[in-house]
């Protein structure tokens, strides 16, 4: 039985730059070998990708098993397996990111649902290359790449983990990408997104709205 936010709802404007995920950086790409390994945390992203240009060139399917790296040569091949549960997925890097400090790989839609990311969210993963990608490796210019998007929906904020893993699962059931963030003050803040653009998160605020009264569009400067 689905339930309501509940909990305490706390003004998100305030958390705006607590919540702002990449601005302009460097990359540097990595050549590795196969066996090459790294520990951290895996995210997922879709909808509000699924058809767009990533950042290798392609066309970003979310139903591909594909994944986002800071480093790693596009078409590089890479078995991601959840130190949790052990369930593990081979996905190729075709996009840069994600840009949220601690994570270390985004998976596809499809990636994240083989090994139950798309209802958790974040988990602790360990990567380890398979397969080298056929691409020579090459320095990205600062502001070549596209920066992650920086544009959210918060749908509230709760002082137990508890009640934002809740909402979180009840927008998943609703069909929305959304993530538990940990702010100042042990503050679990509930996020849909990103969107690529204000025009994108505000229709998506305008939807969520009606059932969620205290979503709040957040955007960086």
């Amino acid at each position: 039985m689905r339930r309501g936010p509940g909990a305490v709802v706390v003004l998100l404007a305030l958390l705006v730059v607590a919540g702002c995920a990449h601005r302009g950086v460097e990359t540097t790409v990595e050549p590795v070998g196969r066996g090459w390994s790294q520990k951290g945390l895996a995210s997922w992203y879709g909808k509000p990708y699924h058809g767009r240009r990533a950042a290798s060139g392609e066309i970003y399917d979310m139903h591909e098993l594909t994944a986002a790296h800071k480093t790693l040569p596009f078409g590089t091949r890479v078995r991601v397996t959840r130190r949790d549960t052990g369930q593990s997925v081979v996905v190729r890097i075709n996009d840069r990111g994600p840009f949220v400090k601690g994570r270390i790989i985004d998976l596809s839609y499809a990636a994240a649902k083989k090994i139950g990311l798309d209802r958790d969210g974040v988990a602790p993963v360990r990567l380890e290359v398979v397969g080298t990608g056929d691409r020579p490796p090459k320095r990205a210019k600062k502001g070549h790449e596209k920066d992650r998007p920086c544009f959210w929906v918060q749908v509230g904020a709760f002082a137990e983990a508890a009640h934002a893993e809740a909402a979180r699962d009840r927008l998943a059931d609703e069909g929305e990408h959304a993530v538990v963030l940990e702010g100042p003050g042990g503050i679990h803040r509930v996020r849909v997104g990103p969107f690529e653009s204000e025009k994108e998160a505000k229709k998506a605020w305008e939807r969520l709205r009606r059932h969620w009264p205290s979503a709040a569009l957040l955007g960086c400067g």
